[in-house]
């Protein structure tokens, strides 16, 4: 692939190593060991390109306990067509391919993090494919199967995600979203699936292990369920 298909490579191998997350060992990313380093680099090397925080670098529980759990239970995606909702590192996209996805696409608005899924997927030697556009401005999709790993950090981001979720479950796909406890997770529209102990760090999280449940989303039209095969 050409070089310019990747501009930010270098500063992406510049400020990771390529490890296991705790939760997924069969998977290697490009993970930050240390958080003030590409922290102080994302600062100061790629302020003056307007992009965001570097939240791609960090498995975060809900996307490692999303994979873990796909990785357990491979007939979930097992001949599906997935999409990785704002997947950051694309750790469950990657899971989902793993695990025999007929194909995989990976959602993020994050030019930097669309980079890192691509180097990611290269790395477990997985073919997953990259949208960087709004994904929630998506009349109807495609996909069987639709993960999403922590994305009810903020308000505004539930706001326009969960009801776009809502309507790809109600449309007949199953919606798998994972949360680690965070405060504007919906209270309603949730099914519990699963739970899963994911150790984490001090450095990006307020405890070393985070409780992670993994909810389908009810779309309101019967169980929507997918059954092992």
């Amino acid at each position: 692939m050409a070089a310019d298909a990747y501009p930010h490579r270098d500063f992406i191998q510049a400020n990771t190593e390529l490890v296991a997350p705790p939760g997924c060992p069969e998977i290697r990313l490009h993970l930050a060991t240390a958080i003030t380093p590409i922290w102080l680099a994302s600062e100061t090397e790629m302020h003056l390109q307007n992009l965001p925080p570097p939240y791609w670098a960090f498995a975060w529980a809900g996307g490692q306990g999303l994979a873990r759990h796909i990785l357990d239970s491979p007939w979930i995606v097992r001949g599906r067509r997935v999409l990785d909702f704002a997947a950051g590192s694309g750790i469950a996209g990657i899971a989902a391919a793993l695990a025999g996805a007929a194909s995989v696409e990976a959602s993020d608005l994050d030019l930097v993090a669309a980079e890192a899924i691509e180097l990611n997927a290269e790395a477990n030697g997985v073919a997953i494919s990259v949208r960087r556009d709004d994904v929630t401005e998506v009349i109807s999709g495609n996909w069987e199967v639709v993960l999403a790993g922590d994305v009810c950090y903020e308000a505004a981001m539930t706001e326009r995600c969960f009801p776009w979720l809502q309507r790809l479950a109600a449309e007949g796909a199953m919606v798998l979203l994972a949360d680690p406890g965070r405060a504007y997770l919906p209270s309603s529209g949730l099914i519990r699936l699963a739970e899963y102990a994911i150790a984490t760090s001090r450095e990006i999280e307020d405890r070393d292990v985070r409780e992670t449940v993994i909810y389908r989303v009810d779309g309101g039209r019967g169980d929507g369920s997918i059954s092992p095969g």
